[in-house]
């Protein structure tokens, strides 16, 4: 069983008036690899902040393996930090990178005055074990320089693990990567976080990242956690319209629970897997583009038509309007613009909620339509351009 090693109990934080996060209560297992999962100021990258020492929360407390740190300084906490822009030393090789930390003198932990200092076996012992952790044995002698952006992350990765912290905390790291060297850097981490059995907290925007990589995904918007879950949880089981729609794909539609396992959506009846609800409860339904099986117009317990047709290689994303509601179907069919269609859902294909302060605001695929046409129409000149003009005239 995991042992707690973290905890964030009623954790506030407000920057100028503004509330950043909202009565937090939160705790991470130890050799657990977690992501803090949410869009831009929602507060994650706060979080890891609090927790890596770098933020005092406003109120509230954060406790390290049952004991109180709020005041413990960053270089006290068994916490170290890889942030986004990795901040290595130009004019020290690979191996003096890594070795940094470990030439500086460290504090006794009796709380003595009296330095600890390392010998240069030891040092060495260290860093050339941490290299080969992160696939850089033979690198050692190597500028950073002539690195590829992945090579440099592992150097940073090793030089924040040299230091045998119990947290490695992660910033949005592989944020500065092109698509095919995130994936494999996925991987890479995921890998070295079970090799090494210590706790790793990740923040990201990036929703398949957190699934691809996490044992457990907390979802945070506005300040306050959403969902916490495993990645098959949150994609499977979203706890409203916000985590449905910020993970994945989703047609969220307006749906009456009319008994036990019957919901109702567009005036027609379904058998879902769903229970628990009050009999004719308003909800919200989540139906995934790929549970959608296009059928002809006769047999489709539901009938549309085809408005747009993406091909995404593996798949068609096709637009298909259902009585002015837009659902985006992901199909290996190709069914052209303008077609008539039916579809059918198969009772595991509904997943439905309680309605929530996010109802209504996710889901129809017309408004992704309109704003992609608005990219593409060079009549459309940018307000900012347009000020700018203006100012020049």
């Amino acid at each position: 069983m995991s042992k707690e090693l973290i905890r964030l109990k009623d954790v506030t934080q407000v920057f100028d008036g503004e509330t950043v996060l909202k009565d937090v209560n939160i705790y991470f297992n130890d050799s657990e690899f977690l992501t803090l999962l949410g869009p831009s100021g929602c507060g994650k990258t706060t979080m890891l902040r609090i927790i890596g020492g770098f933020q005092t929360p406003t109120s509230g407390d954060v406790f390290f393996d049952g004991v109180r740190i709020n005041d413990v300084p960053p270089y006290r906490r068994q916490v170290n930090t890889v942030f986004q822009k990795y901040a290595l030393f130009p004019h020290l090789n690979v191996y003096d990178n890594v070795a940094f930390g470990l030439r500086i003198p460290k504090e006794a932990p009796d709380g003595s005055r009296e330095k600890i200092k390392l010998s240069k076996e030891e040092i060495d012992r260290r860093v050339r074990e941490m290299l080969e952790v992160v696939s850089l044995k033979g690198f050692e002698h190597r500028s950073i320089a002539s690195l590829s952006g992945g090579q440099q992350q592992r150097v940073a990765i090793a030089r924040a693990l040299v230091n045998r912290p119990k947290v490695l905390l992660l910033d949005e790291p592989l944020g500065a990567l092109d698509m095919r060297l995130r994936k494999d850097m996925q991987q890479e981490l995921k890998r070295i976080q079970q090799r090494l059995g210590i706790t790793f907290i990740n923040v990201t925007h990036d929703q398949e990242e957190a699934l691809a990589m996490s044992d457990t995904v907390v979802v945070i918007n506005e300040g306050v956690i959403q969902q916490i879950g495993t990645p098959e949880d949150i994609y499977n089981e979203p706890k409203n319209a916000f985590v449905a729609d910020f993970i994945g794909e989703s047609n969220i539609v307006d749906g009456i629970m009319r008994a036990d396992r019957v919901v109702e959506i567009f005036n027609r009846r379904f058998t879902c897997l769903d229970s628990g609800f009050e009999k004719d409860e308003p909800v919200d339904v989540v139906i995934r583009p790929e549970d959608v099986d296009i059928v002809s117009e006769a047999e489709g317990q539901l009938r549309g038509v085809v408005t747009s047709v993406t091909f995404k290689g593996v798949h068609y994303d096709t637009i298909v309007d259902f009585y002015g509601f837009k659902w985006l179907i992901q199909t290996t069919d190709y069914c052209p613009v303008d077609s008539h269609i039916g579809i059918k859902i198969d009772p595991d294909g509904f997943h439905v909620m309680k309605k929530s302060k996010y109802s209504g605001m996710f889901g129809d695929y017309s408004s992704y339509s309109e704003e992609y046409d608005e990219i593409n129409d060079p009549t459309i000149l940018d307000e900012e351009e347009a000020e700018g003009a203006e100012d020049e005239d």
